[in-house]
């Protein structure tokens, strides 16, 4: 059977990739998020290798055609805000990570950042960190998770996680070249696992500090987008990727300040369940990228999760909306895990959230009825 024709072979790359870059130029890939939370990119050449994103100019792009400004008026401007090493062209080039902003230099609407940013400033002295767990499934490139037998199912899930073998886990060798660009990038990249569902896999980014947290989580989602595309598969961040007695896919996060990780922090730890109990509707609200809607169809109650309506904390239980370790309540400190997040949810409205509610203390909550769940 002949290749699909989208399809190159990659053995031919090394050839191009491996010519030497020797005049001290460097390749810049602007990154940025697109008007429908898609990943979006371009290269540029720099003069020299920039050593910190200050060295970095900014650039523009034209928002018509990612659906984030009008043809009249179509110029969006990229500023860089984080930068990393480049494991697809390797050093000296650079991943460049930028938030978008209009000719008036307002936020563009699918650029949470900058609001998150402002947040973050405020709790400097807290000191919150973050860890990521960013849940995802392969896919096919018809859009069936990659390596179930077409038009039947695997064996149920749960040997898949953790899990070893061929007949268990599919897509490895994505996962590792992911997990070792990563390390390249310098990013945060505290381990990886096979998740419940074949198919279905999970990396942790952290822990990390206030806005760098995001910032990580983001580009490493890029990176996974990119190895993917080298081995022609897709990676779905869809919440419930496939119906029915399958496990769906979360962004759990995992959320401390200096006093929970502090002698006597379990009593802060709970202090910020309550915090977090008085307001779920914001935190579900912005939990996933549509409002509540896709996480509905993953938060029911089941396969480890709780009810989307009804907020609960406990120690250990992953039937919770928040999980206390039981380390930390043997050490009297620690952190909590907010299971709510989607796998598709926004690192940035995400962390936000947390920092708003818990470390700001900023109170009010959305109406039931504005979440059609």
């Amino acid at each position: 059977m002949a290749p699909p024709l989208w399809k190159t072979d990659k053995s031919i790359k090394p050839q191009y990739s491996n010519l030497p870059q020797d005049d001290g130029r460097c390749i810049a890939m602007y990154i940025w998020i697109g008007g429908n939370n898609e990943f979006r990119c371009k290269s540029r050449t720099l003069a020299k290798e920039p050593k910190s994103v200050e060295e970095l100019p900014e650039w523009n792009f034209d928002g018509s055609s990612t659906e984030q400004a009008c043809t009249e008026n179509s110029e969006c401007y990229l500023i860089p805000c984080a930068m990393y090493r480049d494991p697809f062209r390797r050093d000296p080039n650079k991943l460049v990570l930028c938030e978008v902003v209009d000719f008036n230099r307002k936020a563009a609407e699918t650029n949470k950042r900058s609001e998150c940013k402002k947040a973050m400033d405020q709790a400097l002295e807290q000191k919150p960190w973050f860890g990521l767990e960013q849940e995802y499934t392969l896919l096919d490139i018809d859009n069936y998770p990659f390596g179930w037998p077409k038009a039947a199912y695997p064996p149920p899930q749960g040997l898949a996680y953790c899990g070893v073998g061929p007949h268990r886990v599919y897509g490895r060798d994505i996962v590792e070249a992911h997990y070792k660009c990563c390390l390249y990038a310098g990013l945060q990249i505290s381990g990886t696992n096979a998740e419940v569902m074949p198919a279905q896999w999970e990396y942790q980014i952290g822990p990390a500090e206030g806005i760098n947290a995001g910032d990580q989580l983001t580009i490493s989602r890029f990176i996974l987008e990119r190895v993917c595309e080298d081995y022609g598969v897709i990676p779905s961040f869809k919440p419930k990727p496939m119906p029915g007695d399958w496990n769906g896919a979360g962004l759990h996060t995992n959320f401390s300040t200096l006093a929970m990780r502090q002698e006597g922090g379990i009593s802060e730890i709970f202090k910020a369940c309550e915090r977090l109990k008085a307001r779920p509707n914001y935190h579900i609200y912005n939990y996933d990228l549509d409002h509540g809607k896709s996480n509905a169809e993953r938060l029911t109650g089941k396969h480890e999760t709780a009810s989307i309506s009804q907020f609960s904390y406990g120690v250990a239980s992953r039937a919770a909306s928040i999980r206390i370790p039981r380390q930390a309540e043997q050490e009297g400190k620690g952190y909590l895990e907010d299971r709510r997040p989607a796998s598709n949810a926004d690192p940035y409205s995400v962390t936000e959230c947390l920092i708003r509610t818990i470390c700001l203390g900023e109170e009010g909550d959305l109406k039931r009825s504005s979440l059609e769940y």
